[in-house]
């Protein structure tokens, strides 16, 4: 009988851009004024904030809280479970005692019409849910909420069922060990169509539901959080229903680099990268 295992998990990062501009004057004497900046100035601009978003992607890092003991050999707890862009995965776990303080219901439908746990969200990736169903609806798509927010308990009793169903290696390819779901950070949702017919199946990723989410998931803070192709960076195979919230920016960014949250903080497994 396996015994459940527990953990926790943390991080947040910020880009800042700035520009200036000045007017010039002079007497009848003046420099005749340049109208347009030179393509020389131009690519050395470009190749400049190049040159940062290099060095600020590079300098991203999962904080953790070295004077806790994981409960599990391989890792690490998190020293700020509370930001909104934290890295929870097989590596990176929440503290055992960690729940959100602003759950909120999302005015969104879901396959269900009780309000338990799994109905909430953090404040502000509910808030940024409720615009990407609205968007979604203008574009006729029509999604339904499947499992958002679970407890620490309830994930101990989740992947404990998967493992009793298929065994504890063929479980962890699809579900969290007990503080390394993203669902305990309350920033993750599992979605499907509205009929729910292909609720947290493969099913999905054929919908056209599923390639707008794709497309237009970063636009809301969102991203595809285990995406086709990843599944040695990310630990788990294609979710296309999976999304989280990080963030406009944090999405952008990913969405743009065709990466994970594992690259974007430059925390990819040695496994992955040595295959």
């Amino acid at each position: 009988m396996l015994k459940p295992i527990f953990t926790a998990t943390a991080l947040s990062s910020f880009i800042l851009l700035s520009g200036c501009s000045f007017d010039q004057s002079g007497d009848d004497k003046k420099e005749p004024k340049e109208e347009h900046p030179s393509s020389h100035h131009t690519e050395t601009a470009k190749d400049d904030t190049k040159e940062k978003d290099s060095k600020e992607s590079a300098q991203r890092q999962v904080e953790v809280d070295e004077t806790v003991k994981p409960a599990q050999a391989g890792l690490q707890t998190l020293a700020n479970p509370g930001s909104i862009p934290v890295l929870v995965n097989k590596q990176y776990s929440l503290p055992e005692d960690y729940k959100p303080e602003d759950l909120i219901y999302p005015k969104v439908d879901f396959i269900f019409q009780d309000k338990i746990e799994k109905r909430m969200m953090r404040k502000e990736a509910a808030i940024a849910l409720e615009r990407l169903f609205q968007a979604a609806e203008k574009d006729n798509m029509h999604f339904a909420g499947v499992s958002a927010y679970r407890s620490h308990q309830t994930q101990i009793t989740v992947f404990n069922n998967y493992v009793a169903k298929d065994g504890e290696e063929k479980a962890k390819t699809y579900s969290a060990m007990p503080g390394t779901s993203e669902h305990e950070t309350g920033l993750a949702i599992d979605v499907t169509t509205h009929d729910g017919a292909c609720a947290a199946q493969d099913c999905f990723g054929d919908t056209n539901e599923a390639a707008w989410l794709a497309e237009h998931a970063h636009e809301f803070g969102f991203i595809i959080r285990y995406p086709e192709g990843k599944e040695n960076i990310t630990g788990y195979k294609y979710e296309p229903w999976h999304i989280r919230y990080i963030g406009v920016d944090a999405a952008t960014e990913i969405f743009k680099t065709k990466s994970t949250l594992e690259e974007y903080y430059n925390a990819v497994p040695v496994e992955a990268v040595d295959k």
